[in-house]
């Protein structure tokens, strides 16, 4: 769940998931501060109280206020805020965690804030939330190396087509066709042409659906994942590959 709203020109932003497990305030303050330095892969971190990437800081915090189930931090300035004021939140409750800030004014304009600050913010938020989720419990059989290794194939096959009906195939617009596809059919419904033929579709840990985001996240990383030979695309934006 995600809601966003804005007051005299101050934006507020929501979004909340379901947990299986207990968690205090120490340890989402704890958590977080480890998500900032994972989820950018080392280009920010936690610097005192102040969200930094190399010597700039992004966004500087009060003195965190931690209570037995929530965590509350006030925001003081840095590069990304115009003014002082507005919270950043964190707190679990009835099963639930929900990731609040409120109040909060931005140093860019609201048109250009929507559309790079706060899809970053949100897009943090999401994987911040489902790494607190975990995998467990699962949200259904994962789907075999083989029949990933189908999909592939199927998708690749229906990408390299796509691009030559459009015009003369070409290694660009093969790549832009792979990736609006992909992009657009994770999003809608997980599913790709690929993953219709074996029986597969890709969710968030949570069994929810992928934000466009987090299905260009997942993509990008890709590459990653044939390198290593480990899912990092699936790790890093908190995705699983499920069998119907």
């Amino acid at each position: 769940m995600r809601v966003v709203t804005w007051t005299d020109g101050r934006v507020s932003t929501r979004a909340s998931i379901s947990v299986g497990h207990t968690l205090t305030g120490a340890t989402l303050r704890d958590n977080y501060y480890d998500a900032v330095r994972s989820l950018t892969f080392g280009l920010a971190s936690v610097r005192g109280d102040s969200v930094v990437v190399g010597p700039v800081t992004l966004l500087r915090f009060g003195t965190p206020k931690v209570t037995r189930n929530a965590v509350d931090w006030p925001i003081e300035g840095g590069l990304l805020a115009g003014a002082a004021g507005g919270r950043w939140r964190l707190q679990a409750s009835a099963g639930r965690v929900e990731a609040t800030v409120s109040g909060y004014e931005p140093r860019l304009p609201r048109l250009i804030y929507g559309v790079t600050h706060l899809q970053v913010h949100q897009l943090f938020t999401r994987l911040f939330l489902l790494r607190l989720r975990g995998r467990e419990p699962a949200v259904g059989a994962p789907a075999s190396p083989e029949q990933r290794f189908r999909a592939g194939t199927v998708d690749l096959a229906f990408c390299m087509t796509l691009a030559r009906i459009s015009g003369r195939r070409r290694a660009g617009r093969t790549l832009a066709v792979a990736v609006a596809y992909h992009v657009v059919c994770w999003s809608v419904g997980g599913r790709t042409l690929g993953g219709l033929v074996t029986g597969q579709r890709v969710v968030a840990v949570d069994g929810s659906r992928l934000t466009p985001a987090q299905s260009m996240l997942r993509l990008a990383l890709l590459p990653a994942s044939w390198l290593t030979g480990r899912a990092v695309h699936d790790e890093v934006a908190g995705t699983a590959v499920v069998a119907d």
